[in-house]
């Protein structure tokens, strides 16, 4: 019997006690896909997530990662599967994945440090290192390589009974345990659902994305103002997007089974986001994924979504936000006032004209009067 295999049973046990649904083993290989992450971003495809540059060449091998890995335990921690309820207006949508209000960083980090435990208990001379989409990491390959699913042509992982509502965290090990069987087909087929119902074309084909004209980029990551061609397709997220994977037919069977109460942020009421202060804002969500987006981006993405719900009764909401420091908020803020259009917020939209010293938001307030 191979020695290291009571190690690998306890990691199983504990990956199931720590509710992980699934789990494998890849060997820390060189990356066959980091030539087209090269591609990829070489090609603008990134937008502003340098990070992705500033580490490439750690991304070639796990040890850029963990010095001297040599094998990767990838776990799947699953979040909400279900069908969003029905969008009120003057709300906004929200991932899936952030629904439980909870930074997912959070709640996954221990469980894997419970890992790491087992692997040092066990080979006091080992290192270990757990990690949730923070490290310079190929984790779908990877992934793929321990027999977790197959890359979509949405880019995400899939599975044949979990479809892609779940988290990928990794252990990295410098012992070596022993591989699962890795995924050798895809089983996406013809379907070209997810890109066909992208609402903003961000997939350049199969299996390659735009992240620069992604909504969840564009919510979540994106800094500054967003572009005004790419404001429509954005339609009611606030924050993230789910709909390749809606559309996705391996997502309809863990929609179906998903039963679990409605969550805490499945929408966000946009115009109680612009009675936030900043203190305010970091009291409420600073423990949350919206963190990420700060106050500014937060309502950059609530006024764009109710521009596009061309909700009236929000005109005093998005009068503040044209009052707001922050140019981006002002410049959104009057974005949306154009599209709803009455004389209420074209009433707003001249007198901020009269004030407006910055040059970009003067130019989204002329526009919107037009």
């Amino acid at each position: 019997m191979n020695p290291l295999d009571p190690l690998t049973d306890s990691i199983h046990q504990a990956a199931e006690d720590e509710g992980f649904v699934l789990w494998g083993v890849a060997p820390a290989i060189d990356s066959t896909g980091h030539a087209d992450l090269v591609r990829w971003i070489d090609a603008g495809y990134a937008g502003q997530m340098q990070y992705f540059a500033d580490r490439v060449d750690a991304y070639r091998h796990p040890r850029g990662v963990l010095t001297g890995a040599k094998s990767v335990v990838v776990l799947a921690f699953p979040y909400p599967a279900r069908s969003h309820h029905d969008t009120a207006i003057g709300h906004g949508k929200v991932a899936r994945y952030a629904w439980s209000g909870i930074d997912y960083h959070d709640v996954i980090h221990p469980k894997l440090k419970r890992v790491c435990r087992i692997i040092s208990d066990t080979s006091p001379d080992a290192n270990a290192r757990g990690i949730v989409d923070t490290a310079p990491l190929m984790e779908r390959e990877i992934a793929q390589l321990a027999g977790l699913g197959w890359r979509g042509k949405n880019t995400l992982l899939l599975h044949r009974t979990r479809g892609s509502y779940f988290f990928l965290a990794c252990v990295l090990t410098d012992i070596e345990l022993p591989s699962s069987q890795p995924m050798a087909t895809a089983h996406c087929g013809t379907c070209t659902a997810c890109l066909q119902a992208c609402p903003t074309d961000a997939f350049v084909r199969p299996g390659v994305l735009d992240a620069s004209r992604c909504i969840s980029y564009l919510t979540i990551e994106h800094r500054g103002a967003i572009d005004v061609a790419l404001r429509p397709g954005i339609g009611e997220w606030v924050f993230g997007c789910d709909v390749c994977q809606e559309v996705c037919p391996w997502n309809r069977k863990p929609a179906r089974r998903d039963d679990r109460p409605v969550q805490p942020m499945e929408t966000l009421d946009l115009v109680e986001l612009f009675s936030l202060t900043d203190d305010q804002f970091h009291a409420r969500y600073r423990k949350s994924p919206l963190w990420r987006t700060r106050r500014r981006g937060m309502l950059r993405n609530a006024a764009i979504v109710i521009g596009n719900q061309k909700h009236a009764a929000s005109v005093p909401a998005l009068s503040t936000g044209l009052a707001d420091e922050d140019p981006v908020v002002r410049g959104a803020a009057a974005w949306a006032l154009g599209q709803i259009g009455t004389g209420e917020a074209i009433e707003h939209l001249r007198d901020r004209l009269a004030m407006e010293k910055d040059p970009d938001v003067i130019i989204e307030v002329t526009a919107a009067l037009a």
